[in-house]
Formats: structure tokens, sequence, C-alpha cells
């Protein structure tokens, strides 16, 4: 598998790079234990070391790789990990969808309807990456309409990971069929309906819902 190439317009060269060995490292091409060479990985990508070692300080920041003497060694991302970013989801889209409570949620409301068409468009066509990327794109909405600072903060911490996750548990779902991502994409529904209902109760009841059933299908969708 390949990091889309749409994914990496704006961004750095040590971001595009610290992308693609994040999805290697994530599912386990680049195995727990293995040394990353600066040189080798500058080789590949056509360029110099300094922003061989950007990217390395960037997966070092997320916990993926540990920077020794005899370079960096891939750490990895098990089951028990991601179940621990679901945590951290968990925490931050409750708060955000909480503090939505009581506000004009309509035009939120809309964009999200339109996010969930686009994921089932997609599933029609077998498109996994545009499909993890409306899926990634409508849980970011909902942070990002929160308007506080911190979470937002916190979210941007974890933003690469959680959309590296969603890419390689989309691919992993479309091998399931088209039905079953129609109901992926169904089952955000949920969320909008929490949100027009303006109970902040309710709101919490449906996050957690959410994410209890996704965490459920973690141990089928990671290696």
């Amino acid at each position: 598998m390949q990091y889309p190439s749409a994914w990496l317009q704006g961004a750095s060269l040590g971001e595009s790079i610290a992308s693609r060995l994040r999805l290697q490292i994530i599912n386990e091409d680049i195995k727990p234990g293995e040394v990353i060479s600066e040189n080798r990985v500058a080789e590949t990508f056509g360029t110099s070391r300094s922003p061989v070692r950007e990217a390395l300080k960037m997966l070092a920041g997320e916990g993926l790789i540990r920077l020794e003497r005899m370079g960096a060694v891939v750490v990895g991302l098990n089951l028990e990990d991601v179940k621990e970013l679901y945590d951290v989801r968990y925490l931050i889209e409750s708060f955000a969808q909480q503090r939505l409570a009581g506000r004009d949620n309509a035009s939120l409301a809309s964009a999200l309807e339109q996010a969930i068409d686009r994921m089932k468009l997609a599933a029609k066509h077998g498109d996994y990456v545009e499909f993890a990327y409306q899926d990634f794109s409508f849980h970011e909405r909902i942070v990002t309409e929160a308007r506080h600072t911190r979470i937002l903060h916190l979210w941007n911490s974890i933003r690469p990971i959680v959309m590296t996750v969603i890419l390689l548990t989309t691919e992993k779902g479309f091998k399931q069929g088209v039905d079953r991502m129609n109901w992926v994409a169904d089952k955000h529904r949920m969320v909008i309906e929490g949100l027009r209902s303006g109970s902040a109760d309710e709101i919490r009841e449906v996050v957690k819902a959410y994410f209890d059933d996704s965490g459920e299908t973690l141990d089928r969708s990671l290696p």
C-alpha cells in the first residue's frame, strides 16, 4: 500500500517522508526492532539527510520509533496502542460534541450528511482512499466546529496516526464488500442525530455507543 499522494498536498518533504514511513511502520512493512537508516531513506526518496532527520523526529515524537546512536529503532504500533489512540479520540470527540449541544448545528449536520454520501459513493466505486478521507474529515469537522483551541491542539497531535489507521482499517474493510462499507458509512448517522437532539446527555450516549462499536472491529482490521 502506498500513502495517498493527494493527502500530501502542501506538506513539506520531511512531512511527506514521515507519512510514508508511518504507514509502513503501522502496517508492519517495517517491523518493530528494525533500524531505519537515514542514508538509505535519503537514497530511496532521492533527497538529502536533512528532511529525513525531520521525518524521524516527527515519528519519534509520535512514539513510533526510538532515536538511538545506531539509528532509528522501530517501536511500532500494536493493538493496545491503537486502543489507547481510540481512547484519546473518544475523549476529544465526546468533549467536542457535547460542547456543540444547544447550538444551531444545521449547517454542520448538512456538511456531515454530505460526507456520508461521499463515503457511500466511494464504496460503490471501490475507492477506499476517498472513503477513508471522508471518514476522517467527518470526525475532524466536528472537532474543529467545537472551536476549542487546546482540544484542537490535542487532536492535531494524534492527527497523522489517526489518518493512517483509518486508511489501513478502511482498506481492509473494503475486502468485506460494499454492504459492509455502506454499514460503516451509515453508522455515522447516529452522530448527526445526537447533534440534532441538542442534548448533552444523548450526545454522550451516542459517542460512547459509536466508539464501543468501533473498538470491537480493531482486532479484525489491524496486523
